[in-house]
This record gives structure tokens, sequence and C-alpha cells, in this order.
């Protein structure tokens, strides 16, 4: 039952030798082979190559040179992120097969903390999709209810640690998808300020909207593991020479006296009463921490969603040009008549039907005649909506929304149903237009055909400031037991 620890119990076993990392390791891929194929979690599962970082785990242990937190801790990461000699797939046709010849600047960070790789977790192809449905493997399904979705586009991150599957895990939030998943699946995900952490080996979505955070079963967790990927790299021009802090160090202070602002238009139609009153309960727990709360506005909320999917589309479609057969992605079966022809079969072979989609949508709005109708109006309002956190948080110290206007929807609902599927990120999606972090954390649960169903609470931070939020969701998960609820498998 090894896998059922948190990363800071894991590494205090380690530390204490109660286990060895080989036997913690031995523990979670059993674990794995035993849930995996219920639930889709992982696409590729890397024993043999995981018990040897074990093996060489302990060797570290036994020195004590060169130890951390994360040394000997098996772990699966989202397969966006480039890893020497595993297969990267980003669950599209197209890299079915690919095997990087180097590592993101985050898994060479984790490689050199001491981690140990279990393996590659499911997410929508190419991150673009929320529910882990638009993948070349199947959907992910939620630990809670497999009839379920997890979320995406990190769903198989999420559920990976919901189920005990993973320590811990890296995920991407572009317009939501690491908070929503965290939220459907009842764990901490965090995304952070855009540029703390680095992309460099990471697939780019929509290359101004992009970061990377952490997964986690606890608040602390989470910041430990931020602790070791965080900060500048010379290899991502987007990383600003910002110092990182001590994470951990602000965990267990009070929030006495905390300015907490609730947006007004974040509680309207669309969002599911119980989890309003949820969020409404969870709030009031920060009241009587000594917390304040008070209504504030966020104009520009509305218009979010419309910027996103004018914006993001056409940055993708940018990125994703180079997914031609030739230069990158696997070549066409069907037989081809010319260049056009073979350009024509290799995309329609390797792409999916939401990325094609997409696609269309961002190579219209970069066209001549709508560029500037389009896409460039959409970043002006961009701009208006970041301004709109600017100016609240001149008052408030952080703010407080759903993560989700519904928990876990059912497999196959709103797929084909594209408005209804982007409508599940109206929460998420204004914290990327302004580049500012969050957070979601697990808050209680709505009971649905028997089933419970977690909802999370969404904590944002003006820019860098991840130790504020991780310290205001340190204290309501420290007054609150919801974290340590468990699927049952």
């Amino acid at each position: 039952m090894l896998h059922t620890l948190t990363l800071a119990e894991a590494t205090e076993g380690l530390k204490n030798k109660k286990f060895s990392s080989v036997e913690l390791t031995k523990d979670l891929l059993e674990r794995i082979k035993k849930v995996n194929d219920g639930l889709n979690v992982y696409v590729t599962v890397d024993d043999e190559g995981a018990l040897k970082m074990a093996a060489e785990a302990d060797e570290r242990l036994a020195s004590g040179k060169n130890v951390t937190p994360l040394t000997g801790v098996p772990v699966g990461i989202k397969d966006i992120f480039n890893t020497q000699g595993v297969r990267t797939t980003c669950a599209s046709p197209f890299l079915k097969n690919f095997v990087p010849p180097y590592d993101a600047t985050v898994v060479t960070k984790l490689k050199e903390a001491g981690f140990v790789l279990a393996g590659k977790q499911n997410m929508d192809e190419f991150a673009s999709g929320g529910s882990t449905e638009h993948s070349c493997f199947g959907p992910t399904k939620n630990p809670w209810d497999p009839t379920r979705v997890a979320g995406g586009s990190s769903g198989g991150s999420a559920a990976a640690v919901a189920a005990d599957m993973s320590f811990y895990a890296l995920g991407t939030d572009t317009g939501g998808s690491i908070r929503q998943p965290a939220s459907l699946c009842g764990v901490v995900g965090l995304k952070v300020t855009y540029g703390r952490v680095s992309r460099s080996g990471v697939t780019a979505m929509a290359s101004s909207w992009d970061s990377i955070g952490p997964f986690g079963k606890t608040v602390q967790d989470v910041a430990t593991v931020l602790q070791y990927i965080a900060g500048k790299d010379v290899r991502d021009a987007t990383t600003p020479a910002v110092e990182v802090p001590d994470y951990s160090k602000a965990l267990g202070q009070s929030v006495k006296g905390l300015k907490i602002g609730v947006p007004k238009e974040y509680f309207g139609a669309g969002l599911d009463p119980e989890v309003e009153n949820i969020i409404r309960t969870a709030l009031k727990e920060y009241e009587k921490m000594g917390a304040t709360v008070s209504e504030i506005s966020l104009p520009y909320t509305s218009y979010a969603v419309a910027v996103y999917y004018i914006a993001m589309p056409a940055e993708l479609s940018a990125n994703l040009a180079r997914f031609d057969g030739i230069r990158f992605g696997a070549k066409p079966k069907a037989p081809v008549k010319d260049m056009i022809d073979y350009y024509y079969q290799a995309r329609n072979e390797g792409f999916g039907d939401e990325i094609k989609r997409r696609i269309m949508i961002g190579t219209y709005v970069l066209s001549a005649g709508y560029y500037d109708a389009y896409y460039v109006r959409a970043q002006k309002v961009r701009t208006l909506i970041r301004k709109d956190f600017d100016d609240a948080f001149k008052n408030v110290d952080v703010i407080m929304t759903p993560v989700s206007p519904f928990p876990a929807f059912t497999i196959g609902e709103k797929k084909d149903d594209p408005l209804a599927m982007y409508l599940a990120d109206v929460f998420t999606i204004p914290v990327n237009c302004a580049g500012v972090p969050a957070i979601s954390l697990p808050c209680g649960f709505i009971n649905k055909a028997d089933k419970k169903l977690p909802v999370g609470l969404q904590i944002i931070g003006p820019q860098f400031s991840e130790d504020k939020i991780l310290k205001v969701a340190a204290a309501y998960e420290q007054a609150t037991d919801w974290h340590t609820m468990k699927p049952a498998l």
C-alpha cells in the first residue's frame, strides 16, 4: 500500500529507510498494472527504466549526497514533455511512435533531483480539449466514476494522482488544463505565472498561453515539486530572472486579515447551484479563519472565452504547421499523387477532428483581411482582461472562484458539441489571459447517481505570487479533510 502515500510521506519513508526506492517503485508499478486498464491513465509505462532509475536513487540515498525530497519517488508525467529514450506522443497519431532524442528542461531538472519516471500519461491530442476524450489512445476515465471524464487536457495526470498511480504529476495549462482536471478528479493542481517554469522541450500548443505546473495529493507536495522546476532557463526566453522563493516556508501560516475578492461575474447563469453552494461554504471557512470576503467585479470576464478561441487556435495552427509528415510526424499510409496530396494525406491521417477544427479556425483568423479584425482585436481585449485583474489586486490579496461550472460530465456527453465543451473552461481561461497563477484544491463533493464527484476551489493571485496562493490553499486544506478522501478502486 505504499502507493497511497503522499510525496512528503514517501520522502520521509525513504529518508528513514522504511523502504527503498526500488520497493516504492515496484509497488507503484503494481498499482498501475492493477487499475490502468480500467481507467486508461498511462499510455506508456517504462518498468525497466523506472527500476533502473530507482536503483540509482537508492545509491544516492545511501551516500547521502545530492538527496532532495524528490529523490527516489516514482511518478508519471503528461505525454507532452520530451523524455529522452521514452516515447512522447502528445496522444496524436502523428507522433504515436516518436522517441525524443533529448529531455524537456523540467524533466532534466527532475532527473537532477533524483526522480524516477514510471511512464507517460494520457491527454487530449496536442493538449487541445477539456476532457481527455480527444486522444488516439481513447478517453481517460474519472477514478470517482469511470462513466465520467477526468477533465482535460491533462486528464491522465490528474486521474493518476487521484487513483494513487503517481505520487505527483506534471501537466500543462493553456486555458485550464491543470486546474479543471484537478477539480474534476479531486486533487491539487497549480497553474503558475506565465514564464515561471520553462516550456523548453514541451510541445507547444499556444505559445503565449501555455504554462506548466504540478499535480499533487496535497498543497505541500505541489509546493515541493514547484521548488525544483521553477526558474529561469536560457532555452526559454519567456522565463524571466525572477527569484524563486522557498514555496514551503509560508505553508502553515495564518490567513487572518487576508482580503479575498469574489467576482460577481463568476456566479451566474451556467453555474451548477450545488457547485456554488460548495464554493460559498468554502468562503465561509476562510471567514472563520479571520479572512474578509468582499464582492468584486472583473467586467471583461464575459469576453475571455471568445478571446481564447480566437487567439489560441491562431497560435496552435502556426505551431502545428511543422507537422507535415516530412519535417515532423509520421508519413502518410495511403498512396499519394504529388506533394500537395502528400501534405493532405499526412495531416488527414495524423490529426484528429478537434485539432483539425482548431487549425481551420486559427488559419482563418490569421488570413489576409481577417488578422486585424479577429486576432489583433482579441489581443486588445486580452489586455483589458489582464487590466481587470491588475485593478482587482490593488484592493484584494487573492481572488476565489469555482474552477468548473459543473462536476465531471459523462464520457461522450459534450464531445460532439464543441461550444458546450469550450464553456467548461469559462472560469479558468481568464487567468491564462492575464498570465497570473491559480490553484485548484478539493473543497467538497456532489452526489450524482450514487457517486461522489469532486468540486474544486480556484484561488488566484497576482503574477509570481505562487507562494501566497500556496499559503492560502494550505490553510484551507489544514482546516478541512476533503483532500484525504479517495475513490474506491
